[in-house]
């Protein structure tokens, strides 16, 4: 489910050392990197946190299009590894123009807030879960993963769940 980590981040994004007074992108991308690396992944420097509440809403309209994974997939690699503002209106529709989204009605759902209960219902669902960091994986309503974990760590608590 989408849920908005961050909703005060101001439209624009917010620089990543205002939000994290230690942050240092040096050590954050040698870490990415060195997780992505078996999945042929690789990171861009990030500066900046962006806005995610127009991707959200975005990545609703693309679920019920059936194209969710496909958005899901292009704009996790167009902020991470392209460094694109995914906050951006016109970078969303363009973007996800780019996977057979229409553009149009994209654009008129994300300016009538037509997926914000979603959200707000997300964010809820959350709350009842103290989930504080992405991604979390909640496993049968209790145990859960943070953060990006190897597939072993999944394996573990799943066969444990069997």
């Amino acid at each position: 489910m989408g849920y908005e980590l961050h909703p005060e981040t101001p439209p624009e994004g917010k620089l990543l050392r205002q939000m994290f007074p230690n942050y240092d992108p040096t050590t954050m991308i040698v870490n990415l990197n060195r997780a992505g690396a078996p999945y042929g992944i690789t990171f861009n420097p990030l500066e900046v946190v962006a806005n995610t509440r127009l991707a959200l809403e975005a990545g609703e309209f693309a679920r019920e299009a059936g194209l969710f994974e496909q958005a899901h997939e292009r704009l996790l690699r167009a902020y991470f590894q392209e460094g694109e503002n995914v906050g951006e209106k016109e970078t969303l529709l363009r973007l996800l123009g780019e996977i057979g989204l229409d553009r149009q009605a994209l654009g008129e759902a994300l300016d009538n807030g037509t997926y914000a209960t979603r959200l707000q219902q997300a964010r809820a669902r959350a709350r009842e879960h103290d989930v504080t960091a992405l991604p979390t994986f909640i496993i049968e309503g209790k145990d859960k993963i943070i953060g990006a974990k190897p597939y072993e760590a999944f394996k573990r608590l799943l066969d444990a769940h069997v």
